[in-house]
């Protein structure tokens, strides 16, 4: 299923919540530094459960099958350029 045919399925609701993400524009140091606050850098539910100092179980990360994921992703970027090329603000703190 190629992102066309994938585009056609979704919801009504859901393609113009995506839209509506994209489109937004970062232009406030605030709201920049909110949104890299709010959405992590990394899937926070990728875990290794260990017994006794042994792995047991992984459990992969699972951010993938949001249908918000590469939006959030986008949005967090967008946010992070923002900040270091608009307001000249080191994000190294930011990138972990």
């Amino acid at each position: 299923m190629n992102a066309i045919e994938y585009q056609k399925s979704e919801p009504v609701i859901l393609r113009k919540a995506k839209n509506a993400m994209e489109q937004f524009k970062v232009n406030n140091p605030q709201v920049a530094r909110l949104i890299c606050k709010f959405i992590p850098s990394q899937c926070p539910f990728e875990r290794d459960i260990a017994l006794f100092g042994r792995q047991i179980l992984h459990i992969p990360p699972l951010c993938k099958f949001n249908p918000f994921y590469e939006e959030f992703v986008s949005l967090r970027f967008r946010a992070l350029c923002y900040l270091a090329d608009e307001c000249g603000e080191d994000i190294s703190h930011l990138l972990v």
